[in-house]
């Protein structure tokens, strides 16, 4: 049996803020204490000691806070540990933190306030700020508010940063937490933000209260070819049922594979018609008549990509030059900032 200390809070919280965290003993006093600075108090913070052999557990252990409980367990990898605390929850809302990312200290509260008056939403992200490791980087993740682009930028991507989202605890008794099917994650975030889309709206807060902070072991750039494939699955099901498909069939799965640039999963022909008109109609089913030309934007820029990516394929010389000029452009984006921070 694993081991726990809990320390004990009279009253059931509006707020359930789930941390798990393994080595994390350098960065979590400070992401802790964020959260334990929050102007919105009435709130529990479960904090999974999973598996961790550094200083993280006298440091868990050492905190008087009665709104924290602490629970040292075995790894049993981020989902499954996130699973466990949200299993002990006992407040309406579920708000993520990381033990390396900080929040603002009006999250907590603006994130609550949006859920009492929009009951129509079961996911709230933030924007935020991203450093890599203690350095600001000059960029940010401003992504959308409006529920309908988050739901068609879902459909090949996430548009929210993990540590930054708040999700009604009813939402995930009817669609189920994290996956842990190792088919399936990382990204356990992106699969269940799916999942939670399908059946209610979702939204950003338009201000920046998170920093994410870029650390070299993140999972989706240790094991970028696992990480694409897993992508281009739960892609193609976002896809096939943004279109009133049972299940993916091939013309979903290339569109998520061109996109993602998996070229095994690609067809040998994909068709391009059925492509865009895919892409077309999920638009349509997403979209309404007050969805204005935003999304319109969005379909048109995704069918644009496609039809690149097809003539790319069929003309290899051309993709060589092409993906070269982007590893370029990306090495230029990432001095930008430094050389600006440096003049």
């Amino acid at each position: 049996m694993a081991m726990q200390s809990v320390t004990k809070q009279g009253g059931s919280p509006t707020v359930s803020v789930v941390l798990s965290v393994k080595n994390g003993g350098r960065d979590l006093p400070l992401a802790l204490g964020t959260i334990l600075n929050q102007s919105f108090t009435n709130f529990e913070l479960i904090a999974i000691n999973n598996g961790s052999t550094d200083q993280t557990r006298a440091y868990l252990d050492s905190i008087a806070d009665p709104r924290v409980r602490v629970f040292h367990q075995a790894d049993a990898g981020l989902a499954g540990a996130l699973n466990r605390g949200i299993s002990l929850a006992r407040g309406r809302y579920i708000a993520r933190q990381d033990h390396d990312d900080l929040a603002d200290p009006s999250r907590i509260a603006k994130q609550v306030q949006f859920l009492d008056t929009h009951p129509d939403h079961a996911l709230v992200g933030t924007r935020a700020e991203i450093w890599v490791g203690d350095t600001p980087s000059g960029r940010f993740h401003d992504h959308p508010t409006d529920d309908r682009l988050l739901r068609f930028d879902l459909l090949f991507n996430n548009p929210f940063v993990h540590s930054s989202v708040m999700i009604r605890k009813a939402a995930l008794d009817r669609v189920g937490a994290y996956t842990t099917d190792p088919a399936r994650q990382p990204p356990e975030d992106y699969e269940l933000w799916s999942r939670i889309s399908r059946h209610y709206r979702v939204t950003n807060l338009a201000e920046r209260l998170t920093i994410y902070r870029e650390v070299p072991s993140s999972m989706s750039r240790v094991s970028a070819r696992p990480f694409l494939e897993k992508l281009v699955t739960i892609s193609s099901e976002n896809l096939a049922h943004a279109t009133g498909a049972t299940a993916p069939q091939q013309v979903h799965v290339d569109i998520a594979a061109l996109f993602h640039g998996v070229e095994g999963r690609v067809s040998a022909e994909p068709n391009l018609a059925d492509m865009c008109a895919v892409l077309a109609e999920a638009g349509r089913r997403i979209g309404d008549d007050q969805a204005g030309p935003e999304l319109a934007k969005r379909v048109a820029n995704a069918q644009l990509q496609i039809r690149h990516r097809v003539m790319l394929k069929r003309q290899p010389a051309l993709g060589l030059a092409w993906r070269a000029a982007r590893a370029v452009r990306g090495k230029l984006r990432r001095l930008i900032p430094a050389a600006r921070e440096g003049s």
